[in-house]
């Protein structure tokens, strides 16, 4: 297996031009996010994320193309995780040193779990959350930082989770004029470039470059205060020279910690992989699941180490790094290099930015995320699927992220396992037949026909279909609990290729049920896995071909009549 996956040198030109495109469009998001995440001063942290974690997942993931820094969902669990640490005494203010080391503790640990999960080789599974769910979830991470966002686009500090937020919102007497032109320029701007001009120059950047001299210009501290004005809330003073190491504490408020770090690692898996599935489509290649956790796992650990917020596989990010000729990790680590040189240099120039104009980029963001085309037509699909997305949006916005995946997942499986029953339950009833003129029998040979003739009611012909789960074993039984006028019962189990504890069980509880009664019991077509199966179970009379079962009964039934 190579160390890097995916790397060759044979698109060099293609990856520098991918890698310096993701890079101008990752530089306000990261910004952005930072801002977010972490609150006043928080801006660089998502730079430092973009930076460290984007460089170490393209090294050693799974998705050769793809391009990862902070995202959507990782922003707002890494505020949520603000939000605990402050309701228990811990200073928001991040001069003071208190709150970012222990963030950086749950990046690190969150890292640290996410890599696990693919070391044990989690991967294929994390992709196996229906559809429904995801939709709701990410819908849900939408929804949760446009109401973040409402404060700094209109002027209002706000902090805490979204009733908090809702809650400061309604008390606040008025909003900021100058914060609310700023924010809807860049509205204006990200929303109406055309797309001649956004293929040169991404619409957040564009943003950036535009808004910010013109809220300088038109905005300016000493104008604001002669029209009695608050002036704008501005990014501030960005630290220059490169990456700032932090030493994460982990010996206060473990409990907390784990926690976050547990959903940093869940969200980050399902994050990175959706992208790396667009990654695969676009580029029609395969990637690796569990390195791709482990890289990104590796990076998040590592970017806690530098002060740097967790990152995912970026899905714009990475959609414009292939578009722009971006094919192996050389891609990735572009961006990072390009946005180190950036860090390096451009801190005054950052410090201007005004929190307003990221809050218009992230609310572009935030409406992007929101899954409208499914959204809206889900209830048109399937009720109970469309039910279900809602309430997984509903509770990760209003209870928790986590809770919100797992009880989505957990009801998604019942319906999953109820739906696969009825279909089971539904072949066990087309295909009971115990005579041989009915239609379903036509899958019987001529002969099998004629002993099942023969033996006519005095046999019952019991055909199940398909893998058998635990959620059939209780229609199993009820069904034959319903029969009573036959003196011999024939399981077939010919087209089942696997069946469950439970349901051997039910088999098991159907064959002693007959037999209790004097009836002839046998079952017939068993796979030789099968056959062990039910014979650790007690049953004994398993025969592998449909045809000698028919034999042995019709024999059976012939010697009880002679007697």
């Amino acid at each position: 297996m190579a160390l890097i996956h995916g790397l060759h040198f044979r698109n060099l030109r293609g990856d520098l031009l991918g890698g310096l495109t993701a890079a101008v469009v990752a530089l306000p998001l990261a910004l952005a996010f930072g801002n977010a995440a972490l609150g006043p001063g928080g801006a660089i942290y998502g730079l430092y994320g973009a930076v460290a974690a984007g460089f170490i997942a393209a090294l050693f993931g799974g998705t050769p193309a793809q391009v990862s820094g902070p995202t959507g969902p990782m922003s707002v669990t890494v505020a949520g995780v603000v939000s605990s640490l402050a309701a228990v005494g811990v200073s928001r203010d991040l001069a003071s040193g208190e709150m970012l080391p222990l963030v950086m503790a749950a990046v690190v640990i969150g890292g640290l779990l996410e890599a696990l999960l693919g070391i044990f080789r989690l991967g294929r599974y994390i992709t196996l959350v229906p559809y429904s769910v995801v939709s709701g979830f990410m819908s849900g991470i939408g929804v949760i930082i446009l109401i973040l966002q409402i404060g700094p686009f209109v002027g209002i500090a706000t902090r805490g989770g979204v009733m908090a937020n809702i809650g400061m919102l309604l008390d606040s007497s008025s909003p900021n004029l100058a914060a609310v032109a700023v924010g809807s320029m860049t509205l204006a701007v990200v929303f109406l470039t055309p797309a001649r001009i956004r293929q040169w120059v991404p619409s957040p950047l564009l943003a950036l470059l535009i808004v910010t001299p013109l809220s300088l210009l038109l905005f300016n501290d000493d104008r604001l205060r002669e029209f009695g004005v608050e002036p704008l809330a501005r990014i501030g003073s960005i630290p220059e020279g490169g990456l700032r190491p932090v030493l994460p504490n982990f010996s206060e408020h473990w409990q907390t910690l784990l926690k976050a770090g547990a959903v940093l690692a869940l969200l980050g898996a399902i994050d990175s992989l959706l992208t790396s599935l667009v990654a695969d489509n676009l580029t029609q290649t395969n990637h690796n699941s569990n390195r791709e956790l482990i890289g990104q796992g590796l990076a998040n650990a590592c970017s806690g180490f530098v002060s740097g917020l967790p990152a995912a596989g970026a899905t714009m990010r990475t959609v414009i790094n292939i578009q722009s000729g971006g094919q192996t990790p050389i891609s990735g680590m572009t961006h990072s290099v390009v946005l180190l040189l950036v860090l390096v240099g451009a801190g005054p120039m950052a410090a201007t930015i005004p929190t307003a104009l990221l809050a218009g980029i992230l609310i572009k963001v935030g409406l992007d995320i929101i899954d409208w085309g499914f959204l809206l037509r889900a209830h048109r699909l399937s009720a109970k699927t469309a039910a279900l997305m809602y309430a997984v949006l509903l509770m990760t916005v209003f209870w928790d992220l986590i809770w919100g995946v797992l009880v989505g997942m957990f009801i998604a499986n019942l319906l999953t396992v109820d739906g696969i029953t009825q279909s089971q339950l539904q072949w066990m009833d087309d295909d009971n037949h115990p005579h041989a003129q009915s239609q379903e029998a036509k899958h019987l040979s001529q002969e099998e026909q004629t002993i099942i003739e023969a033996c006519g009611n005095r046999l019952m012909l019991f055909r199940l279909r398909g893998p058998m789960s635990f959620g059939a074993a209780r229609g199993i039984n009820s069904r034959v609990a319903q029969l009573h006028n036959y003196e011999a019962l024939l399981l077939d189990i010919s087209d089942v290729p696997r069946m469950g504890v439970t349901a051997a069980l039910a088999v098991e509880r159907m064959i002693q049920e007959a037999e209790s009664q004097g009836r002839i019991a046998v079952v017939a077509g068993a796979n030789q896995q099968l056959t062990k199966r039910l014979q650790r179970f007690g049953v004994n009379k398993v025969m592998p071909d449909r045809l000698q079962a028919l034999q042995y009964t019709q024999k059976k039934l012939g010697t009880s009549e002679e007697n």
